[in-house]
């Protein structure tokens, strides 16, 4: 929105070239500063009233713990605020409105994605609070919900909506080439009936995988993120820190001259998503201002869903699904915990962990609360520093 304003005010000069200081507005790290400096100061500034609107609507959600053990519930936590995503999500809408360029069709992808995944966690906290359903609605439900709000997403970046054709490709880490699976009897019905060109290239059968995985790459990260969000500063910090190794990703993607280097798709239309990932590593340390230990409020589902879900997408966007794997350990380790340790109890009737996500394993064996954080952050950044090292061994 702001770009539209210096546009009516530059004035050019005898060259064509723009001469005052408004230029400055077509630099997208200049732009990307300014969604993070907005969102970062709107984090801060709302804070305070953001908890004191939820205290006054009493949204205490009530423990998904409770009914697995006594020793995870904690009295002081029961009554701290939940759905401080809220904060989080104006802050994003804001930065990004006010600072990236609103004709970009990306733009509005991650915003409608994080907003529809956002009303999706605001449900579910809903009857959190007011139901005092521990669980919230039904996990057949959130999925089904998820998995649309996914599939959608994956289908519009597909239909050009990225701007690359390289969008549809099979990516594995640390190889150069897409992967190819071609059965030529597949491809032909694929290109010849419903015209399928771009798609094909590496073969329909490639292409359906990769589809599969960037639809359950957003699915996943949703609610990996929603799963770690159990200690106070664990979920944000390490949200930012995959925020800055994906919004390094796009950065490379979008200059031709980094991205043939590397192998890796050229997306020139991703800049603006490098001012919406801004907005949301802004927004995220603003808001961790308020939630590391003791903190004010939680975030709850109607932040985490979302911006687990956006981080998926970036991923998606670059062709970097399975390197979530690594960037987003944490998250990952988190989710995984909770598998393993279902699937074991089912199987046996024993458990894996003492308890499950693995920071409460943490937590039972005494580790205090800011050890796990701290210990988790520092994971977090080695993992987000070997994804990135992983661009350049191909």
């Amino acid at each position: 929105m702001l770009n539209w304003l210096a546009e009516l005010f530059k004035v050019p000069n005898d060259f064509g070239l723009h001469t005052n200081w408004l230029r400055l507005f077509d630099y997208t790290t200049f732009r990307a500063a300014g969604a993070f400096a907005t969102a970062l100061f709107l984090a801060l500034v709302f804070g305070p009233l953001t908890v004191r609107i939820l205290k006054r609507f009493r949204a205490q959600a009530a423990s998904r713990y409770a009914k697995y053990s006594a020793e995870l519930v904690n009295e002081f936590k029961d009554k701290t605020p939940s759905m401080g995503g809220i904060l989080i999500i104006l802050s994003i809408l804001v930065g990004t409105l006010l600072w990236a360029k609103l004709d970009n069709a990306l733009v509005w992808t991650f915003l409608i994605v994080m907003l529809s995944l956002s009303a999706l966690g605001f449900v579910d906290d809903y009857y959190k609070v007011a139901k005092k359903q521990a669980d919230g609605i039904s996990a057949r439900a959130k999925f089904l919900a998820q998995m649309t709000i996914a599939g959608i997403a994956v289908l519009f970046l597909w239909s050009e909506g990225s701007g690359t054709w390289q969008i549809a490709d099979f990516m594995v880490p640390m190889l150069k080439e897409p992967i190819e699976i071609k059965v030529e009897m597949f491809d032909n019905i694929a290109r010849d009936i419903f015209g399928f060109h771009a798609i094909v290239q590496h073969g329909i059968l490639a292409a359906g995988i990769a589809f599969s995985i960037s639809v359950l790459c957003v699915i996943a990260s949703s609610n990996a993120v929603n799963l770690t969000d159990g200690k106070d500063g664990l979920a944000s910090g390490n949200i930012v820190i995959c925020a800055l190794a994906y919004i390094v990703i796009v950065y490379l993607c979008t200059h031709q001259v980094f991205a043939n280097y590397l192998s890796i798709p050229h997306i020139p239309m991703a800049t603006e998503v490098i001012v919406f990932t801004a907005a949301m590593i802004g927004a995220c340390l603003g808001y961790l201002w308020w939630n590391c230990y003791p903190a004010s409020m939680f975030m709850g589902d109607t932040g985490s869903l979302a911006l687990g879900g956006c981080i998926g997408l970036i991923a998606v966007l670059v062709r970097q699904e399975i390197l979530f794997v690594v960037i987003g350990g944490v998250f990952v380790m988190e989710a995984g915990s909770v598998m393993l340790q279902v699937f074991w109890f089912k199987r046996t009737g024993r458990r894996i962990f003492l308890c499950s996500p693995i920071h409460h394993h943490f937590e039972k064996l005494g580790w205090a609360e800011t050890q796990i954080v701290s210990r988790f952050w520092i994971l977090g950044i080695v993992l987000a520093l070997i994804g990135l090292a992983t661009l350049k061994l191909r």
